[in-house]
């Protein structure tokens, strides 16, 4: 069914196809991997094991070795330093504080002394500093800027008149997991000012994806805002057409579209997302951000790191590597995630009925989704967590 499904939907698709194909050989950009066709097998069909939860949450020694390398990473500003400060002192209290797993901070300018003073007061984990290079935080120059500039000046959304924000987006997207404090990490847990953390963690994430195999850990999914990405997805069907062989075969793309087969715009919100990093540094994604930057659509329109993570999980990764963590309630200023119950029991200090999320179009559609394909003859939810 999902491959009679795929054939329509490339049919229906096929005229953008063949444009974007012959107009990949006149939009000026030259990356290597976008020009080669990926021969290559899956590299992430691996079954997850049995649900194992890390059953040693005793305090780790901030130079002790931790059973998973991974750290707690954030792109931020000097300016942002008393918001992080509050992610910071929720996350030591709710659950770093037991682990001390490192924090890495980058920004496009140095680190003041006074930013790096008032991170690091607020735990006994180390924290880096690291500055983005040039190519990762630039326009790039394929880029024509005559209709750059017309687009900044006429752009009716959010953001929509700033260079920074798209620098930003496109950083996200392809240059966080490549900055070198990275280089030694196997899972990164992207934090961001300003946000909450309700509920205290009596496992650690990063063991419990990697013993489960899972390679991506959301909590909120929301439809994007479409004005912000018109082409995302006829350049995601364009790239899928020259390579339909890196397709999941169990992926998630059916959470992508609505009943009538159109894109939905459902992407889970990066701004909370655990990740094996070996899923963003694979050729696989590469290959895909490439195709994306050459088209240039995180200028031309404001494409987000958002959809651009959650398309590539979608249909590079099996269902069941991507696990919905509603365990963790969380606020990113204007949604809120609370579990089930957290008003009455349990260790989260939030509001669930002020949580919308849960019973939204897209985390709906992705239970029903993960449900049918990790597991055909389901009579029972989906696990969600641990």
């Amino acid at each position: 069914m999902a491959l009679t499904s795929y054939r329509r939907l490339v049919w229906r698709h096929l005229p953008i196809m063949i444009f974007g194909i012959l107009a990949g050989y006149i939009v000026g950009c030259n990356k290597p991997a976008v020009r080669q066709t990926l021969s290559f097998k899956h590299i992430f069909s691996r079954t997850p094991q049995q649900t194992v939860i890390d059953a040693d949450i005793n305090k780790y020694e901030p130079n002790g070795v931790k059973p998973v390398k991974a750290a707690l990473v954030a792109l931020v500003r000097n300016s942002d330093l008393f918001g992080l400060r509050s992610t910071i002192r929720q996350i030591e209290d709710r659950f770093n504080a037991q682990h001390n797993y490192p924090y890495i901070f980058v920004n496009d300018v140095e680190f003041t002394e006074e930013f790096k003073r008032g991170v690091r007061d607020l735990t006994q984990a180390h924290v880096h500093f690291g500055i983005l290079d040039e190519e990762s935080w630039k326009v790039p120059e394929w880029i024509n800027r005559e209709r750059y500039e017309h687009v900044k000046s006429t752009a009716q959304y959010p953001h929509g008149e700033k260079d920074s924000y798209r620098k930003m987006c496109r950083f996200q997207s392809g240059y966080l997991h490549r900055h070198p404090l990275l280089a030694d990490l196997d899972f990164y847990w992207r934090i961001e000012p300003d946000v909450e953390y309700y509920c205290d963690m009596n496992y650690n994430p990063f063991v419990f994806m990697q013993q489960n195999g899972l390679k991506y850990g959301w909590n909120i999914a929301m439809p994007e805002f479409m004005a912000t990405i018109p082409t995302l997805w006829n350049t995601t069907v364009q790239f899928v057409a020259e390579h339909s062989e890196l397709l999941a075969s169990d992926s998630l793309w059916p959470w992508l579209l609505d009943e009538h087969g159109n894109y939905n715009g459902c992407h889970f919100w990066s701004n909370f997302e655990i990740v094996d990093l070996s899923f963003y540094r694979s050729a696989v994604y590469q290959a895909f951000f490439d195709y994306l930057d050459c088209a240039g659509g995180f200028f031309y329109e404001r494409w987000g790191d958002a959809p651009v993570h959650s398309i590539a999980a979608a249909l590079f990764l099996n269902a069941s590597q991507v696990h919905y963590f509603d365990d963790i309630g969380y606020f990113h200023p204007s949604v809120l995630t609370c579990p089930q119950d957290a008003r009455t029991k349990g260790t989260c200090v939030c509001d669930s009925n002020k949580s919308f999320v849960q019973d939204g179009m897209c985390t709906v559609r992705f239970l029903e989704v993960k449900q049918s394909i990790v597991n055909h003859n389901a009579t029972e939810p989906v696990r969600l967590g641990p």
